[in-house]
């Protein structure tokens, strides 16, 4: 299985969506982070389960229809490189 490196700022975005949920409810707030958490531990086994992304080179994964992780893979490993909103622009 390949190993799972995150990025700076897809560290930054998780907390980021954590922190503005809790704001009204903790319990959700905890809820969305686990299944965001869970769904990308899938990756190793199947890292190509998920959509092409919008740049190329990546991959995304929609959570819950308002949340995007943008993840990249190589032959060696796969790194989240954000996890957005969906209604944020990107790329």
């Amino acid at each position: 299985m390949l190993p799972v490196e995150w990025k700076r700022a897809a560290h930054a975005d998780l907390w980021a969506i954590v922190d503005y949920i809790a704001d009204d409810s903790q319990e959700a707030a905890q809820a969305l982070k686990d299944e965001l958490v869970s769904t990308i531990a899938k990756l190793p086994k199947n890292p190509k389960m998920y959509r092409m992304g919008r740049v190329p080179g990546t991959r995304e994964i929609v959570v819950r229809k308002n949340y995007i992780v943008v993840y990249s893979e190589t032959p060696s490993q796969i790194t989240i490189l954000r996890i957005l909103h969906a209604a944020q622009e990107y790329p």
